[in-house]
């Protein structure tokens, strides 16, 4: 039977105790990180989310507590009380590596089986089996500290928001369906057979009702789900700060957002961050970068060469100008280090962004090779090496589509490997930047109409509101995205707060009357009783936590994740839910019949 904690309270963190303790009794509670057995003396390395202290058991240590100790395992609970003194053999490597405990009262509150990888500070277990036992995962200091800075970067959000008069409000988790974006996912009401309320993708529409209620600034930190195909910095189910302002243009979110930053990097990480950030139109961020949040930390910006190649014979060239274009970077002196097998590699790369292929020219002291200067003139061959400042020692690498975006993407992804294979991203440094001026809208081939590129409430610039029956695809949108190191961490837009413009941009969605009514109809009737100007946004916060503190995946800075396919391997969900749970839903599945 397992010791009880009666008789016995924690005095102290396991990481606390110091050297101003020696001389005064402690008790410690924890995981045994090692034990050292050498007879007639037994160490125990005590862990908790604070540390390690070092428990030990002497000559001076009764029989029976001396073989108590030895018995003790590594994962043992346990807890333990007695003197604090000074350690003969001192560790530099812990925080309490000058003293130890000598214990007088062992506890074994409960014995743990060898668990299946070792709890140790860093592990170069496989991810799966860590994900398959999180609770054990979650013991080893690594990912404590990233619990612990995530704990810290939303108290200091809390902290800010209020003392610049923002109210926390909860929204609620059940709501209404309004499919516009991502897939929502849906729970069934057992009251109301047959229908089903939506978990929320953000709050957007509650904290809009808040401004028009009065709440002239709100903030929350929002729990959302979105039934999406998921990547590294994406989960099904995610969470947010989230903030929206009344009376209020895009100047005035954007820097009250920069100095949160300011706040939360200087009170979590103790790093400066200089504000204002940089602006740049959405247009210049695809042209320069091929992406809509550039890493800007690095070169390699992208050069059109549309015009130089316009009239060329080459069809791969001349048959993208018509309705695309031809683009490539210059990858300086790095021909020595993307041999034609390295480019062979690059060409896969960007065919998984839908590129036909890739074109090349390397520029070797040896000489020159290249996929697509032998279809050119002299002439277009000097306009495209002037045009990429071409030197010896360069390659270029060219990619042409009839689709824009294709290039983008493309050329993009591109760009980002060869700044991560190359290493011309600098270390330890953060880079912060807004994308503005964003189109309101994108095509969506699929369903032959346009889409909201955010969301439909955002509200178009004023001198392009003529343009939303006419010129969708030439309206830009009064929305901002704030960018860190290449990733997109929060973004937001003024709202649209009249009855008739809201109208109109469901209109322009291809939303007819009755359908807008039927999704939105809640919303519009409250705007029939007075809106204020106003507008917000909302970060990421895994997303944030995960680059604070440099990390490769969102899934490292969440307690429980999913993986890649939304299953959770430690529980087992998604699982069959029984046939009687289903009858009280009034749902039948088809898996369900086939049984």
């Amino acid at each position: 039977m397992a010791d009880t904690m009666q008789g016995l309270k924690r005095t102290d963190y396991c990481g606390e105790l110091l050297k101003s303790k020696i001389g005064k009794r402690a008790a410690v509670c924890g995981f045994v990180q090692k034990i050292r057995d050498k007879g007639s003396l037994v160490f125990i390395d005590l862990r908790d989310r604070t540390g390690i202290v070092q428990l030990v058991f002497d000559g001076g240590t009764p029989k029976e507590l001396l073989e108590k100790a030895a018995g003790v395992r590594a994962e043992y609970v346990l807890a333990a009380a007695g003197a604090v003194r000074e350690r003969a053999s001192k560790n530099p490597e812990l925080a309490t590596g000058d003293i130890e405990i000598f214990v007088d009262d062992l506890r074994i509150l409960s014995k743990a089986e060898t668990p299946p990888f070792e709890i140790t500070q860093t592990t170069n277990v496989n991810e799966e089996l860590r994900l398959k036992h999180r609770y054990l995962d979650l013991r080893r200091g690594e990912m404590q500290h990233a619990m612990i800075m995530r704990h810290k970067i939303v108290k200091a959000a809390r902290d800010f928001y209020d003392a610049n008069g923002f109210l926390e409000i909860e929204t609620p988790q059940l709501i209404k369906s309004t499919p516009e974006g991502a897939r929502d996912y849906l729970v069934p009401s057992r009251v109301h057979p047959g229908e089903f309320y939506a978990l929320p993708q953000s709050p957007q529409l509650y904290k809009q009702l808040l401004m028009l209620s009065g709440y002239d600034r709100y903030m929350q930190i929002a729990r959302c789900f979105r039934d999406e195909d998921l990547r590294a910095d994406r989960q099904p189910e995610f969470t947010q700060i989230d903030v929206e302002m009344s009376f209020a243009d895009e100047d005035d979110v954007m820097k009250v957002n920069e100095e949160f930053i300011k706040h939360v990097f200087h009170k979590v990480l103790e790093v400066e961050i200089p504000t204002p950030f940089r602006r740049i139109p959405y247009r210049e961020a695809m042209n320069r970068f091929g992406s809509d949040k550039p890493d800007m930390r690095f070169g390699l910006e992208l050069c059109d060469l549309t015009g130089q190649l316009q009239s060329c014979e080459f069809k791969v060239f001349s048959g993208a100008v018509k309705t695309g274009s031809v683009r490539g970077i210059n990858v300086k002196g790095a021909v020595d280090k993307l041999s034609r097998k390295e480019i062979d590699k690059l060409v896969e790369l960007v065919k998984t962004y839908k590129a036909k292929g890739l074109a090349f020219l390397r520029i070797s002291l040896e000489g020159e090779s290249s996929s697509y200067e032998k279809f050119l003139s002299e002439d277009e061959k000097n306009a495209v090496r002037q045009a990429l400042q071409a030197e010896t020692g360069d390659v270029l690498l060219i990619v042409a589509d009839p689709d824009n975006s294709v290039v983008f993407d493309a050329l993009g992804a591109l760009r980002r490997h060869l700044g991560e294979k190359l290493g011309l991203i600098p270390e330890n440094s953060f880079d912060f930047l807004w994308v503005v001026d964003f189109p309101l809208f994108e095509y969506d081939a699929e369903e032959n109409r346009y889409a909201a590129k955010h969301h439909p409430f955002t509200a178009p610039a004023p001198l392009d509101i003529g343009k939303l029956e006419s010129e969708p695809q030439n309206v830009r949108a009064r929305a901002y995205d704030m960018i860190l190191n290449g990733c997109e961490i929060g973004g937001g837009s003024i709202r649209i707060n009249d009855m008739d413009l809201q109208r109109r941009m469901f209109a322009a969605l291809g939303l007819s009357e009755e359908t807008a009514k039927e999704r939105f109809g809640f919303l519009l009737d409250a705007f029939q009783y007075g809106v204020p100007p106003h507008g917000g946004m909302a970060f990421g916060l895994d997303r944030l936590v995960m680059l604070m503190l440099g990390k490769a995946s969102i899934r490292d800075v969440i307690a429980f994740p999913k993986v890649q396919n939304a299953r959770d391997l430690m529980t087992g969900c998604p699982s069959e839910a029984d046939g009687k749970s289903l009858d009280e839903l009034h749902i039948r599945t088809c898996i369900h019949e086939s049984k």
